[in-house]
């Protein structure tokens, strides 16, 4: 019969691709991970992985070994947590992880207080796009992760934390800052500033503007940024415009704030959640988390959908 760290093993090479890089991670040589692996391949009389291509490749019958495994390996570590933790309190180890539009914001909010307040939890945090957080929560690789939802699939979980309104941050020189309030359809490609691609606020910016043709300010230049900060201060040098989450807005100074335009209702909006896998079984810290993140937000910044705000896919 297989052993827990056997299936471990096996996991880090499906992660890794590469048995050099997985034994690396696992803190063994290659060779006793590949012989721990020939084991199991002895045993269960199957090919694991393909060792003929570059990366390697999970074989057919492999596939359903390492999916079989990883879910063992999540019940196994179910079976750890709740002996140390008989009261299902808030302690351990767990790992979270932000888009980048998101945690600039969010994390300074409830950061402090949530460590003052479960001393025993060990937050490790990492920021990724949704399509990486996506793919660690598929692989055990985290814990759960704080992103843009509605998400297609039927096998995580979404709590909604707070759904968060758009604001136009326009140069006071352009034609949309005359107006009070915006219209999407008063919005086009050639004017504004986007983040590159993987970033899910783009593909909501896209989508609230109904983006035709390529955007661009400067005929001869191609920009797109990752970060929310470059393309504000572009705005603040006198180009453009673009679309900025609330809590984006937050820490503006008074000048700068005066360059925000409201949007007309319904309100272009974005739905965040704490997002984690259905057989999660960290509950206490979830919980924790969302209790410490709601009591934080700003009290303008709606908890609930409402007629008022349009949630804006993905």
């Amino acid at each position: 019969m297989a052993t827990l760290t056997q299936l471990e093993y096996l996991v880090a090479v499906d992660r890794h691709r590469h048995f050099g890089k997985a034994a690396q991670a696992c803190h063994i040589s290659q060779p006793t991970l590949s012989m721990q692996l020939h084991k199991l391949e002895e045993e269960y009389g199957i090919v694991l992985f393909d060792r003929s291509k570059q990366p390697i490749l999970p074989t057919s019958e492999g596939l359903v070994i390492i999916e079989q495994a990883k879910a063992v390996l999540r019940e196994a570590g179910k079976l750890d947590y709740l002996s140390k933790n008989r009261k299902l309190e808030p302690i351990g180890e767990f790992r979270l992880a932000l888009i980048p539009t998101i945690a600039p914001y969010l994390l300074p909010l409830f950061l402090g207080a949530f460590a003052k307040r479960y001393p025993e939890v060990e937050l490790s945090l990492t920021e990724m796009t949704t399509e990486n957080i996506l793919d660690a929560l598929e692989n055990d690789r985290i814990d759960a992760g704080i992103l843009a939802t509605p998400l297609p699939g039927e096998h995580l979980i979404e709590r909604p934390l707070y759904y968060e309104p758009f604001f136009l941050y326009v140069n006071p020189h352009h034609e949309l800052a005359k107006l009070e309030q915006v219209k999407e359809d008063k919005l086009d490609a050639k004017d504004i500033w986007l983040l590159t691609e993987g970033h899910c606020l783009r593909n909501q910016i896209v989508r609230i503007c109904s983006l035709k043709g390529k955007p661009g300010i400067f005929p001869n230049v191609r920009f797109e940024s990752g970060s929310l900060e470059t393309v504000i201060n572009l705005v603040e040098q006198g180009h453009g415009y673009t679309l900025l989450p609330q809590l984006a807005t937050t820490s503006l100074q008074r000048q700068s704030k005066a360059k925000l335009k409201p949007f007309a209702k319904p309100v272009p909006s974005r739905e965040v959640s704490l997002v984690h896998r259905r057989a999660q079984y960290k509950i206490p810290i979830l919980n924790a988390l969302v209790t410490e993140i709601t009591k934080c937000l700003p009290k303008d910044l709606p908890r609930e959908k409402s007629k008022s705000i349009e949630v804006i896919k993905i």
